[in-house]
């Protein structure tokens, strides 16, 4: 089974604000230059979709209501979500916080009918947590992400195995794993546009022109997919990013930017329960040019401070010759909060931002901030 949320940001912020329901609500970065992380179906009908530019949304929409992103209750949310996926398979494998899969091989003897099923676990999502999910279950991962969202949204798609290939034939090439706009455009170049063209063709042909990606594309264009549902999949990296309405050149402004997204990124380290070993700073120049710099660190951390005396020593080890129109930071190499020794002095942290933490669970993340990054309005 695949389990994929319904605009997952969107509606959870239709669901908290009674306001918001039946009409078109935008989350993202709310800058001109911040980017659409999730659109509700209201406003797709506008043509907005994830991805898209904000400032894009607001022209396409412009009666839409705009919401910036709250990562934390979001997060609150998807772990209420999957402690109900934990009664309805022993194994599962999150994709991110709003989508799953889930292994219900060998329950064939407890499960006399896989649609109630589904639909019980559905029922129970919108119940308790008042959201709709969409659900695809067949044979294997790649069909069963592909049938949670072939009836979006509160989607319910079976697909035996015997009628796989069928059911997929005339779907777009894009419909296939691997495939994104530029492996499109040289599919598209050689006469594939639907998965039964790629699905027939010949091996050595797809080898000469892709390589070994060609033994992928063929095996799912002809419903094929021996991945497992990998239950001790981790989060590679968590992390944060800015994109500003006027770039940036000055020196201070660049280290107070790195500052409140250390503060966010240290946040988000400690609330998801991990430690980041890695630090990796972004920047984005007014051309369009990016560059990163990363510094692995001799223990893991999530405090703020040690990410952004970090991002600022990797950022003066810059050659910055013109102005910045994007900053961000990410911890990789993440691992288990309780796995990181803690010296006498990181345990006073610890309980530092164990208190911090909890006021901005309580209050919201905007209840407590560093002063550097106070301004005259605040």
């Amino acid at each position: 089974m695949h389990v994929d949320m319904d605009a997952f940001f969107a509606a959870i912020e239709q669901r908290d604000h009674a306001e918001y329901r039946n009409k078109p609500v935008i989350v993202g970065g709310l800058s001109n230059r911040g980017v659409v992380s999730t659109a509700s179906y209201e406003a797709r009908q506008f043509g907005v979709f994830s991805a898209m530019s904000m400032a894009e949304a607001r022209k396409r929409c412009p009666d839409g209501i705009f919401v910036s992103t709250n990562h934390h209750h979001y997060s609150d949310v998807s772990r209420q979500i999957f402690n109900i996926f934990a009664d309805f398979a022993p194994s599962i494998e999150p994709l991110s916080l709003d989508e799953a899969f889930m292994d219900v091989s060998g329950m064939e003897k407890l499960v006399q009918d896989w649609r109630e099923y589904a639909l019980k676990l559905k029922k129970r999502v919108e119940n308790e947590i008042g959201l709709v999910a969409s659900v695809g279950i067949a044979p294997n991962k790649f069909l069963a992400k592909l049938a949670s969202d072939l009836e979006k949204p509160n989607g319910l798609v079976i697909i035996q195995k015997e009628n796989a290939k069928n059911l997929i034939k005339d779907l777009p090439i894009r419909s296939l794993w691997g495939v994104g706009k530029k492996t499109a455009v040289q599919l598209q170049a050689l006469g594939f546009y639907t998965v039964g063209q790629i699905a027939t063709a010949e091996l050595g042909f797809l080898v000469q022109h892709f390589g070994n990606l060609a033994y992928r594309l063929l095996e799912l264009a002809n419903g094929r997919d021996d991945r497992e549902v990998e239950t001790d999949r981790l989060t590679q990296s968590i992390g944060n990013e800015i994109t500003f309405d006027q770039d940036l050149l000055n020196r201070t402004q660049v280290e107070k930017e790195l500052l409140a997204l250390a503060e966010k990124v240290g946040w988000r380290l400690r609330t998801e329960g991990y430690a980041a070993r890695t630090i990796t700073i972004k920047i984005r120049f007014a051309s369009f040019a990016t560059i990163t710099r990363s510094q692995t660190l001799l223990e893991a951390t999530n405090f703020d401070e040690d990410i952004y005396r970090t991002a600022v020593k990797l950022y003066k080890k810059c050659a910055i010759t013109e102005k910045i129109r994007l900053l961000g930071i990410t911890g990789n190499q993440l691992s288990l909060n309780e796995q990181f020794n803690l010296f006498e002095e990181d345990a006073k942290k610890k309980s530092l931002y164990g208190t911090l933490d909890q006021l901005k669970g309580r209050f919201g993340e905007k209840i407590i901030t560093k002063a550097k990054l106070l301004n005259s309005k605040d």
